[in-house]
């Protein structure tokens, strides 16, 4: 009989993505995957009807439409402080998801080591693992989700080949300070690893807090590979662009896995997506105003609710303490309170290595009247937690 891969074995479907779908059967307020519910702007939608009308329709160029690539360099040059060549410097891929798992397969061999902070993105050590690689997980501890500088030096002491770093992070919202992404730094360069970034919270960060480039650090811009994607940015998760930017030998690299991943990216989104990346400085000062905003919604009303949880210093989700209820099953507590809340998140334990079952994450990309409505129904959780008899996730 057949054996199916051994490398995929112990993989289960994406938790996230469960929780939304158990969401959609209960016509629960989905507040676990991460898109808005709210429309991108206008001029990309107008963007978007030019291009489906006038094209292009067929292949662009497989590592990016050059206008595309143009604009993507000469924005990412402004925030950032760095020139970028779009010729020989930028891949244009299917989503940050794609940029990843491309970089990965072009930096690793079977059998190095990769450091993931833990709490991660759960594509992080899926895309280690399809790649032949070995995770290190190092802990990121609550409340404020710092890092052991001593653990992380012994991670890349194992043999590290590259540390993957989600900056605005995905659950925690940790910004990481100058200060430790200097150290996180000095390590890639003593122990000789690659920093392998998630930046795609960046223009999503609040206030005193800051969002630095790991490439603009000092000898920094050569080991530094910068995954990241639009899909945040501009309130359009289903058109599926990200882009990887790198030095000129790494790109090449990534250019050979990528066509062989997926061709290239939609040219009518790329043509249409270029309006976005040519907006003004103004457009990134309302985001950032307009996502503090939603934080104070939503995390003001689990404040005045008495459900603890830790604040997020940047992107758009908050990991809540469930504590209180006796939960040792955060999965099946999820699903619990969708059903009977008619609210979602993703359970902690899907992002942490670590054995978390009380914290859950939620996400606040949601209209007003979307996050009053869910702490509403939140308003009840106590009770109904409290009061549960004969659950499965006490």
């Amino acid at each position: 009989m057949y054996q199916l891969s051994k490398r995929t074995n112990d993989f289960t479907d994406s938790v996230i993505r469960r929780m939304t779908r158990i969401s959609n059967q209960y016509n629960a307020i989905n507040l676990s995957q991460g898109f808005p519910d709210f429309e991108p702007p206008m001029e990309l939608k107008e963007g978007l009807v030019r291009a489906a009308i006038n094209g292009p329709h067929q292949y662009a160029i497989t590592w990016g439409a050059k206008n595309f690539r143009d604009a993507l360099a000469k924005k990412y040059e402004h925030f950032s402080g760095i020139k970028v060549d779009p010729e020989e410097e930028i891949v244009v891929t299917c989503g940050s998801t794609e940029a990843m798992m491309a970089t990965m397969m072009s930096i690793v061999n079977p059998g190095d080591k990769v450091i993931i902070f833990s709490p991660y993105y759960e594509n992080y050590g899926a895309d280690t693992i399809l790649s032949g690689a070995q995770p290190i997980y190092v802990p990121l501890v609550p409340p404020t989700f710092d890092f052991d500088r001593d653990e992380l030096e012994k991670a890349f002491v194992e043999g590290a080949k590259a540390i993957i770093l989600c900056n605005p992070s995905n659950p925690s919202g940790k910004v990481f300070t100058y200060e430790e992404l200097m150290y996180i730094a000095d390590l890639a360069k003593k122990y000789d690893a690659f920093v392998v970034t998630d930046e795609v919270y960046e223009h999503i960060v609040y206030k005193p807090n800051k969002h630095i480039y790991m490439q603009s650090l000092p000898e920094m811009r050569e080991r530094t590979i910068v995954c990241n994607s639009l899909s945040k940015t501009y309130s359009i998760t289903g058109w599926r662009l990200g882009y990887v930017i790198a030095n000129p030998e790494i790109i090449e690299r990534v250019k050979k896995v990528h066509d062989f991943l997926t061709v290239g990216a939609a040219a009518p989104l790329m043509e249409a997506a270029v309006t976005g990346l040519e907006f003004g400085d103004e457009y990134y000062e309302d985001l950032a105003e307009h996502y503090a905003h939603m934080k104070e919604v939503f995390v003001g009303g689990l404040k005045r609710l008495g459900l603890k949880y830790t604040d997020p210093q940047g992107a758009y989700y908050v990991l809540v303490d469930v504590s209180e209820f006796g939960v040792k099953d955060d999965t099946l507590f999820c699903e619990w309170m969708i059903r009977n809340v008619g609210v979602a998140a993703v359970p902690g334990s899907s992002f942490f290595k670590e054995d978390v079952n009380h914290l859950v994450r939620f996400h606040f990309a949601k209209q007003d009247d979307t996050l009053n409505e869910a702490l509403r129904r939140l308003s009840n959780l106590r009770e109904l937690a409290n009061n549960a008899i004969d659950v499965d996730w006490k």
